[in-house]
């Protein structure tokens, strides 16, 4: 700070310098520290001060950061984000490295539950061996960083692992699979512009967890043509209906974007447009804009009609979308192969 830095409020581990044309953002994960500008002279001259007061290693361009790569393309304003070898490395530890690969991250319409209890005597044994909490904290790893198409997957996987059973570990092989056949797919990010500075969406799946009822709720925010930020959650209580679990969701949503439009404006990225909330729920979306409570909303907390403030403020724009055109979906329940394949592409996942 010193130097002239600022630190975020909306990421205390970002700093922003900005001086007149020149400006640097510097976010820092414990002691990995990364530079971005334009210019590549500030940059230089910003390594030199810092390593007056810290000792450091310039190691140059990022190629690899937190175990992600990095790949740009300077001739066509794009960066790639890609996990190659760790999923090798993945694979090699679970002695998944010779399976042949799926095309999806679960069977389409496949529905787990608690009480799908181990068949037969070999299955028991089979699961006192299988390292299913392991494999489901190195798979939330990847669906963290770069590979947003295994977020349901992985968060439906990880409410069995205080017991988990013989068909959740046969889920969990089916996932190692799809990413033995997709370990070559990265974030590919543009300079293009749009319209818009960012996008989301945001979708539900009533009452689809079997053993309490609760739905599955999703969001996904793009920029730059490809996902940025993203979530599959288990709602923490039961909704009555669709309406309910789909305007939750969307709630969730919302508050990435207020995030979303405070960080890039903490970078000087000033959007005057409401940012699109993209919902494929007529009835969900009818209660973000309209102030009269519906019947099946009443027994809502008052904090979830915060989206309608937001609405009226004019920094958020519900938008229906087709549910086939729903970028979400991949968020909230297990789809066939075309769906699955739409959306890691509206994603800005490619091979």
């Amino acid at each position: 700070m010193d130097m002239g830095f600022t630190r975020l409020e909306s990421d205390c581990s970002i700093y922003n310098y900005v001086n007149g044309d020149v400006k640097i953002i510097v976010p820092i994960y414990i002691d990995d520290i990364t530079f971005a500008s334009k210019s590549k002279s500030a940059i230089d001259a910003t390594v030199a001060e810092f390593s007056k007061h810290f000792k450091i290693r310039d190691l140059g361009d990022t190629k690899f950061l937190l175990g992600v790569q990095v790949i740009r393309d300077c001739k066509n304003y794009t960066i790639a984000l890609s996990q190659h070898q760790y999923i090798i490395d993945m694979l090699e530890r679970y002695r998944m490295s010779d399976c042949n690969p799926v095309q999806t991250p679960m069977q389409p319409g496949l529905k787990l539950s608690k009480s799908m209890c181990s068949q037969t005597p070999e299955e028991a044994q089979e699961m006192e061996n299988a390292p299913y909490l392991n494999a489901v904290g190195s798979l939330q790893y990847l669906a963290t960083m770069t590979h947003p198409d295994i977020a349901y997957a992985v968060s439906c996987l990880a409410r069995f692992n205080s017991m988990p059973e013989s068909k959740h570990w046969a889920a969990i092989k089916h996932l190692l699979r799809y990413c033995k056949g997709t370990m070559d797919y990265k974030l590919q990010y543009s300079g293009q512009l749009s319209t818009d500075l960012f996008a989301t969406f945001c979708d539900a799946s009533h009452g689809d967890c079997l053993d309490t009822g609760q739905s599955t709720g999703g969001y996904l925010t793009t920029l730059g043509r490809a996902a940025i930020g993203w979530s599959s959650k288990l709602q923490s209580f039961v909704t009555l209906f669709t309406t309910e679990a789909e305007y939750i969701a969307a709630v969730k949503a919302g508050k990435e974007i207020m995030w979303m439009r405070n960080i890039l404006e903490e970078m000087g990225y000033t959007s005057k447009l409401p940012s699109p909330l993209h919902i494929d729920n007529q009835s969900a979306l009818s209660v973000t804009k309209n102030p009269e409570h519906h019947g099946w909303m009443k027994q809502l907390d008052l904090f979830f009609f915060w989206l309608r403030d937001v609405v009226d403020k004019k920094q958020i724009l519900p938008c229906h979308i087709a549910g086939a055109e729903q970028v979400a979906d991949l968020l909230t329940k297990a789809l066939p192969l075309p769906k699955v394949q739409f959306c890691k592409q509206r994603m800005g996942i490619i091979a």
